[in-house]
């Protein structure tokens, strides 16, 4: 029996095609975290970002034989959730979010966890006040720590547009940040 949690995404996904399908297990394992992650900082709602993501590895799913494997999946299925992030904000762009409530895990450095919460509020925050065409590629690089080339794809924008984009929402978020202090 292989050895599937070593195979690259694309290996996986041929797998996936020609022997097993029950194996697309691994795929969701693989990218659940990271879309979850993505699609939070989208649309600023866990319960709508795993709607998208759960979504997402539908779409992915029975779309699968339609992905080329010379290119990279990741971009791939991003780009399927980047889709589904979009018509979700527009779906739902009236709803206001609730706020929902404080939850610290237990554990011993509770004032740790505070402060960290705090700071990605702040962030959040920070996020909020820029168009989403500049936050979405910012939160994509230094994020999910995703290359220009692969923002590029997921986006459907020239590598260049990505780096400008990118560049403008740094001077935004310095900009917006200094002034919340």
């Amino acid at each position: 029996m292989a050895d599937y949690q070593t195979l690259s995404d694309e290996q996986l996904v041929e797998q996936v095609r020609s022997k097993d399908r029950e194996l697309y297990r691994l795929i969701v394992d693989r990218y659940q975290a990271k879309l979850m992650r993505y699609a939070n900082y989208l649309v600023f709602d866990e319960s709508k970002a795993a709607d998208i993501v759960q979504e997402t590895f539908i779409k992915a799913f029975i779309n699968l034989n339609g992905f080329d494997i010379r290119k990279k999946f990741s971009s791939w299925i991003y780009r399927i959730a980047h889709n589904q992030a979009m018509n979700s904000v527009k779906k739902h762009h009236r709803e206001t979010p609730l706020n929902p409530e404080i939850d610290l895990p237990s554990s011993e450095d509770v004032e740790e966890e505070y402060f960290k919460k705090e700071i990605i509020s702040k962030i959040q925050k920070c996020l909020n006040q820029i168009p989403i065409i500049y936050s979405e590629p910012l939160a994509l690089y230094y994020l999910e720590d995703r290359s220009y080339e692969e923002i590029s794809d997921i986006l459907r924008l020239p590598t260049g547009t990505v780096g400008t984009r990118i560049n403008r929402a740094k001077v935004q978020m310095k900009q917006i940040c200094q002034k919340q202090k």
